[in-house]
């Protein structure tokens, strides 16, 4: 493994190893409240990665996701119809999809994240919330709590400065008349019951060990480690203040629970470029069903890998994510020449693998040229083999097809308009705007490239050379390029463009220019 230490994920597992032994639980967890973005991705890859880190070093490790089905929807967020008002207080899973789809609100927003999770290749296992307090997972927890509600309450007070009430009690009831969790107060407890009154003007009692309610936050996390037997978690900044939660948690945990607080990973936001950190609460973010719709997941897990947890990611889904693509493909060739020396780097592309290393490289060719050869051919993957492999490029059908719905996915969400043309069949009426130098130029270009190469370095040569010999400005010869092609003054970078095009057809739309 000699090469494999310098990516932060293997250091956290070295790290782990030491200290805490071979066998680990990585707990990570979501509730379920609204689209799951790139954002709430972050922690679920982070943890993976260790996962996969741990198990190179012979390591057992297991990865769980604990979505939080049982947490109260806070408030009407700006994505849901005004109606649900009503629903403010009860646990997810007692609210109804709001599009009707899927058995309730929890599982409309955990499915399509599913859906990502084995699209990016992350295998885990899946626990609700409501299902482990409905088999008595929590009971033995829920009792400690209870009988040390006092301490508690007491390691609370301290931590975050904040005054409990005398009769303060860290278990919340699901009111069996309104469905409320946030309107109960516990009354009394006896045996294995917790006897209840609600805003709603219900009175009842129900057994912990059967469900029926959940701990508060600050109780529920460190009984959840004890209870699964949790070893590593990453989560985000917010829990990683002085008096937060998992300051809290661990108190909590060592002098209640009489367990060691999970080893923490703290890991920054990801901020959407210009908008602020993404949340779903706001509309700031980018849901990973739309992130997949643009790229592959390996570019999804080279965003989040190559950066270490405690920094921000700041993402910027236009021109960013052009750049993010291509050092991806750098780090994919220099993987594959053996030209790259650097461990971190051939680790970390190691890492963004959902599907195990490709045995040769596979083809390369630029994203952005990929965005012109669908504005060129459209779907058809034929045609659009013709365009690139114009330029020299070798295809692989099924990645070209994939890489095109890519392309073409980008430009319908994200792409400016200065990215978006459409190859004019006709002769654009726009070459009337056309000067004589601009058509003298046309004509020339058509006259040299019935001999040129087909390729873009000599095509893009070929133009600036022209320029000096007319002595007109490279702005009017581009110009007169792209107006008499598309209709439009600008365009994709010519040599590039004009290679990807039949050769024929551009020489007669240069003449066609040159004479109107």
């Amino acid at each position: 493994m000699g090469e494999k230490l310098d990516h932060w994920a293997d250091q956290i597992a070295d790290e782990v190893m030491k200290s805490r032994g071979k066998r680990h639980l990585i707990a990570t967890g979501i509730t379920p409240s609204g689209p799951i973005h790139l954002g709430n991705i972050r922690e679920v890859v982070t943890a993976y990665a260790i996962h996969r880190a741990l198990q190179d070093r012979g390591a057992i490790s297991k990865l769980i996701y604990i979505a939080d089905t049982s947490d109260p929807l806070r408030k009407v967020y700006p994505f849901l119809p005004k109606t649900y008002v009503e629903y403010v207080g009860m646990p997810l899973y007692r609210i109804p999809d709001p599009e009707g789809c899927c058995e309730n609100y929890a599982e409309h927003y955990l499915k399509p994240f599913l859906e990502a999770l084995c699209t990016l290749g992350i295998r885990l296992t899946v626990y609700r919330v409501r299902e482990l307090y409905a088999k008595g997972i929590y009971s033995q927890v829920i009792e400690e709590a209870l009988i040390n509600r006092s301490k508690i309450a007491s390691i609370i007070e301290e931590k975050t400065g904040r005054d409990l009430p005398s009769d303060w009690m860290p278990f919340n009831v699901e009111c069996e008349n309104c469905g409320s969790i946030t309107k109960t107060k516990v009354t009394g407890i006896i045996h294995h019951q917790v006897e209840y009154s609600c805003g709603c003007g219900y009175s009842g009692a129900i057994r912990y060990s059967r469900g029926g309610g959940k701990l508060l936050w600050r109780v529920d996390w460190p009984a959840r480690w004890k209870a699964l037997g949790v070893t590593i978690e990453p989560f985000g900044k917010d829990h990683a203040t002085a008096g937060g939660s998992y300051d809290t948690g661990s108190e909590i945990s060592q002098k209640v629970f009489g367990y060691q607080p999970p080893y923490p990973i703290v890991y920054e936001w990801i901020y959407l470029k210009g908008k602020g950190a993404m949340a779903s609460s706001t509309g700031v973010a980018i849901s990973i069903k739309e992130m997949l719709q643009i790229v592959p997941p390996e570019i999804v897990h080279f965003l989040i890998l190559r950066t270490k947890p405690e920094k921000h990611i700041e993402f910027d889904p236009v021109r960013g994510l052009l750049q993010l693509i291509e050092e991806y493909q750098d780090v994919e060739r220099s993987y594959f020449s053996g030209e790259g020396k650097d461990a971190h780097l051939r680790r970390l592309y190691e890492l963004c693998q959902t599907a195990g290393i490709p045995e040769k490289i596979p083809p390369y060719i630029p994203f952005m040229h990929m965005v012109i050869a669908t504005q060129i051919a459209g779907a058809d993957v034929k045609h659009a083999s013709q365009v690139l492999k114009r330029s020299g490029y070798s295809i692989d059908p099924n990645r070209l097809a994939k890489y095109l719905k890519y392309a073409r996915n980008w430009l319908d969400s994200f792409a400016p308009d200065d990215f978006k043309f459409t190859v004019r069949e006709e002769l654009p009426s726009e070459v009337a705007k056309l000067s004589h130098d601009q058509k003298r130029l046309l004509a020339r270009l058509a006259d040299n490239l019935k001999n040129q190469r087909w390729e873009a370095e000599g095509i893009h040569n070929n133009i600036h050379e022209v320029t000096k010999e007319l002595r007109i400005t490279p702005s009017q010869a581009f110009q007169a390029i792209y107006l008499c092609l598309l209709g439009k003054r600008s365009g994709p970078r010519a040599g590039w463009f004009i290679s990807s095009l039949s050769r024929d057809f551009v020489i007669n739309r240069f003449l066609d220019a040159s004479k109107s």
